[in-house]
């Protein structure tokens, strides 16, 4: 399986991406502001378990068979992983704060529907690009084909690590989407340097991957 460096390493990359502001974490404190914690908490089950089920699903049908008929296509894998978390981590550095710097809270028009929130939380992750081409580029190379653990196993342990990890996230989040929407509302220059430090982060992750070789040997 990975050792614990190896893991350190894919588990920093998971915390700085899902830490960062985007389109889950803006749906949930929106929603959280607007609608209340019972729809934000909501929204993040669909981001996190219901988009995971689906996707976790065909990570392992498609990556486990593309890697064991191809040895190049784990090379390509790790390539366009490490890419992706540097051209992230780019657009995170230099892009921050062109959100507006605010909250966006939907209007208080009163609690959705369970299986409103639900649904839109799932959809919102499913075209959510930064949490494909995560799951589909990014988290395949932290797999080692040599182990004694099957390829689907360990994409399942990873895959279930990182959707329970943004859940715990997320579900905080919703928690305490109403203070802390008022409160990032009133602090914009805190989202862009938090943008700003997780695009750093990313960026130095990926040069260490993409220079290392390989993931399993990033120490």
């Amino acid at each position: 399986m990975l050792d614990v460096d190896t893991f350190f390493t894919f588990y920093v990359a998971v915390l700085a991406i899902q830490l960062s502001p985007g389109p889950d974490m803006m749906l949930v404190i929106g929603r959280g502001v607007g609608q209340g914690r019972r729809t934000a908490f909501l929204n993040a089950i669909g981001i996190t378990l219901l988009a995971g089920a689906i996707q976790i699903s065909l990570l392992i049908l498609g990556v486990a068979s593309l890697l064991q008929a191809s040895p190049l296509a784990f090379d390509i894998l790790r390539w366009a992983g490490a890419a992706y978390l540097i051209w992230l981590g780019a657009r995170l550095l230099f892009g921050a704060g062109r959100h507006g710097g605010g909250v966006r809270a939907a209007p208080r028009s009163g609690t959705a529907a369970a299986a409103a929130a639900l649904r839109e939380g799932t959809i919102n992750n499913l075209i959510n690009p930064k949490a494909l081409v995560f799951l589909f580029a990014f988290l395949p190379q932290f797999v080692n084909p040599e182990s004694s653990w099957p390829v689907a196993v360990q994409l399942l342990l990873l895959g279930v690590v990182t959707k329970l990890s943004n859940f715990v996230i997320l579900g905080t989040i919703a928690f305490g989407a109403g203070t802390l929407g008022g409160w990032l509302s009133r602090r914009p220059m805190l989202i862009v340097w938090q943008e700003r430090f997780a695009g750093v982060v990313m960026i130095l992750l990926g040069l260490r991957l993409a220079l290392s070789g390989d993931a399993r040997s990033v120490r």
